[in-house]
């Protein structure tokens, strides 16, 4: 007798169309390569310290040139039926759409008796922002940005609520653009205030104690009214009820081309202070005393002012500010320092450095809470002004939480936790006792516990021990024939941990098993971890990545047909670097909004030009070679067989800006010596992700996928899992 197997809704979806379509292809003859439009070359070259370096697509950096849109539209034109045409695809965008409707929840945030969260009822394109007066009471609608665009491309971005709660500052950013307009809205009535300010990137408001004016960073203004982002933000002071041109500048660098600097003003109204960012792990605390209407009553202070390490401020209480710091620590302490001075004499140590890297800290309620990464997995502790234990905060597993924000007087925070197989969840934690609640755990419609989730370590080229997580269904079987997707990031200090999501599930539904490979350039085990994927030693961050994807096939998890590496921003220069230093390793390749043309990165924008402190710049010579010899725009090879890869972007991306993907595509396309796609896909009215609507994550997620079930051969497998 045969066993009968239970079956999922997209695999029953997908066995219909799957086996037609094999029989399709079974009986054709191999594919043709693809007509790629027409790319024209042009002659420009460049010399980097006596290396000349030919730049023939740079007319594609003229993003809003009729040429560049025309070439674009034509790449669409090939990419959009190519993936509409897989079979798959309307079953993969079915189920995308049942499992994404399920209600969701951010971190409520408490101001004057307040509470301030957002909800999604499931399929909502935007969240919807939500005041009530105790957790227990019935919420209402303050904000819902969904009325504010025909296509939901208009997003809110940043809230900050005033301290006492009345009015609500709220940013909104347009198409996906990086720009936000802040403006304010009265929480009793829902009415808007006339007050708005623009030309914001990257930075909320800050407001003073008194509820009446606020402190923000924005960019110096071009000839025609626009906001410059390459030059340096400045600090401004705004008074509720008048006029963004009467707001007096309080702060400006005078002294440097690239640091910017981020306002916040300390829980007791007595600080201003100007957090200073140069790049990862290069910043400053800078300080203004405010008076009793908020106005800065002093000269600038330059507490922390070598730009040698991370300096963070946590806190500040009685005139001493405690500041989370990577100098001679790199895995991070804990210090206090008075204001008066910071020299290395009047440090105290309140938490000092662990085996563990210390990624966060906050100042609530008179508790320090540490959060802490141990194998990528959070822990977090609670401890008193001293640095005394009091208490680990129980978390549901082994998996991210984020939150723990508040006031120092403040008796409860909030916050999240999530891994491979839980949803999103907001718990409540007393101050006190460390008890924990939970606020909202939403509910999914799919049977998690048939899948399951391990944790590897596998070694580097020269050696180095890097951890991964592997989820798959469960009884997977080690034959090297499961289609496995490889994600990575790689860089910024910024960790990968377990985290819950619609398209991974769906994933794995597939059939497929999905691994996150914790690569050097994170802050998985701190500073050090970190540095050793920066720069000169950028290379060990693409070394780690191609030793997991080896490891995966030595093991039998899966083998190189049917392998997938997939990575956004930096990760989408780790997956073109990856594929342009081993094609022959990959099934295929889904690089998204990638930084892949290294020499000229940082042209188009201060904030860019801050990614040096990661990757370098090509003015320094040094810096150029390492660049060059990675840098996937220039490392494509004529005569090549490239694996199928679909480059992804968006034409309204301003922090990756869309001509790296376009760069990339047609020397790809030029190229490929086999007839593997290679194909762009540009979403319009989109930037590089942040409150992209969900049927547009939807859409992309749904072309995405389809294209693996292709160019991995699942169709027979789906087909397979049904019979």
């Amino acid at each position: 007798m045969h066993k009968v197997l239970a079956l999922s809704p997209l695999l029953l979806l997908l066995a219909a169309c799957s086996t037609d379509s094999h029989r399709q292809e079974t009986s054709s003859a191999a594919p043709a390569k693809l007509a790629y439009p027409d790319a024209g070359r042009g002659d420009q070259e460049d010399d980097y310290h006596g290396t000349r370096v030919a730049d023939p697509y740079r007319w594609l950096e003229r993003v809003d040139d009729a040429q560049t849109r025309q070439w674009v539209t034509a790449e669409n034109a090939l990419a959009q039926p190519y993936l509409e045409g897989i079979p798959a695809r309307e079953a993969i965008k079915k189920r995308l759409t049942e499992l994404w409707n399920y209600e969701r929840y951010d971190i409520p945030v408490k101001r004057g008796g307040h509470y301030f969260y957002s909800r999604n009822d499931g399929l909502q394109n935007q969240s919807v922002l939500y005041v009530a007066d105790s957790l227990q009471a019935q919420p209402r609608v303050l904000l819902d940005p969904n009325t504010l665009s025909k296509d939901a491309t208009v997003a809110l971005g940043e809230i900050v609520p005033s301290p006492d709660g009345k009015v609500l500052a709220y940013s909104l950013s347009d198409g996906g653009t990086d720009w936000r307009t802040w403006h304010f809205r009265e929480v009793a009535t829902g009415r808007d205030l006339p007050d708005v300010l623009r030309f914001i990137k990257f930075a909320d408001v800050a407001w003073t104690t008194d509820s009446r004016t606020v402190y923000y960073a924005r960019y110096p203004l071009r000839a025609d009214g626009s906001g410059d982002d390459t030059k340096q933000r400045e600090v401004y002071w705004h008074k509720m009820g008048t006029s963004q041109d009467a707001d007096e500048r309080v702060f400006k660098v005078v002294d440097h081309p690239t640091r910017n600097p981020y306002p916040q003003v300390t829980d007791d109204g007595r600080y201003l202070v100007i957090w200073m960012y140069d790049g990862s792990q290069q910043t400053g605390l800078y300080y203004r005393t405010l008076g009793q209407d908020g106005a800065p009553s002093s000269e600038v202070v330059r507490l922390f002012d070598t730009f040698d390490a991370d300096y963070a401020l946590i806190g500040e209480i009685d005139d001493t500010f405690y500041v989370r710091t990577t100098k001679d620590a790199p895995n991070s302490q804990l210090i206090a320092v008075p204001a008066t001075s910071a020299e290395r004499k009047n440090w105290r140590v309140v938490i000092p450095e662990s085996e563990y890297a210390m990624t966060e800290a906050s100042l609530v309620g008179g508790r320090f809470y540490a959060q802490y990464l141990k194998d990528a997995y959070s822990m977090v502790r609670a401890t008193d002004l001293n640095g005394r234990t009091l208490y680990d905060v129980k978390l549901p597993g082994f998996g991210q939480a984020s939150g723990f924000a508040g006031d120092a007087k403040d008796s409860e925070t909030f916050f999240a936790y999530t891994d491979f197989l839980t949803p999103t969840t907001i718990s409540r934690l007393d101050v006190a006792s460390g008890e924990v609640s939970v606020f909202r755990a939403p509910q999914v419609s799919i049977d998690t516990s048939a899948f399951t989730v391990e944790q590897v370590f596998y070694r580097s080229k020269d050696g180095t021990r890097v951890p991964m997580f592997i989820a798959s269904k469960r009884g997977l079987v080690k034959n090297g024939q499961t289609p496995l997707m490889l994600y990575g990031y790689g860089g910024f200090n910024i960790a990968q941990q377990p985290t819950f999501s619609v398209p991974t599930m769906v994933w794995l539904e597939m059939g497929g098993a999905f691994a996150v490979a914790n690569l050097r350039g994170g802050s998985e085990y701190g500073e050090a971890w970190h540095s050793a994927g920066t720069k000169l030693q950028k290379q060990n961050v693409f070394d780690d990545f191609i030793a997991a994807a080896q490891w995966l096939i030595d093991q039998k998890y899966t083998s190189t047909p049917k392998l997938a590496i997939r990575g956004r921003s930096n990760g989408g220069l780790l997956v073109g670097a990856a594929l342009t230093q081993r094609p022959d390793l990959f099934g295929a390749a889904l690089p998204a909004v990638g930084v892949l043309d290294m020499l000229r990165y940082h042209t188009p924008s201060a904030n860019a030009r801050q990614w040096s402190s990661d990757y370098g710049l090509s003015e320094n010579a040094a810096e150029f070679q390492a660049l060059y010899a990675y840098s996937p725009v220039h490392n494509v090879r004529a005569g090549t067989c490239y694996p199928p890869t679909l480059v992804t972007t968006a034409d309204h991306d301003d922090r990756v800006v869309p001509w790296h993907s376009y760069k990339f595509t047609a020397q790809l396309q030029r190229a490929q010596a086999c007839p593997n796609p290679v194909l762009l896909r540009v979403e319009t009215r989109a930037g590089h992700g942040a409150g992209k609507p969900v049927w547009m994550q939807i859409e992309d997620f749904a072309d995405q996928w389809a294209f693996l079930v292709k160019t991995l051969g699942m169709e027979e497998r789906l087909a397979a899992l049904a019979r």
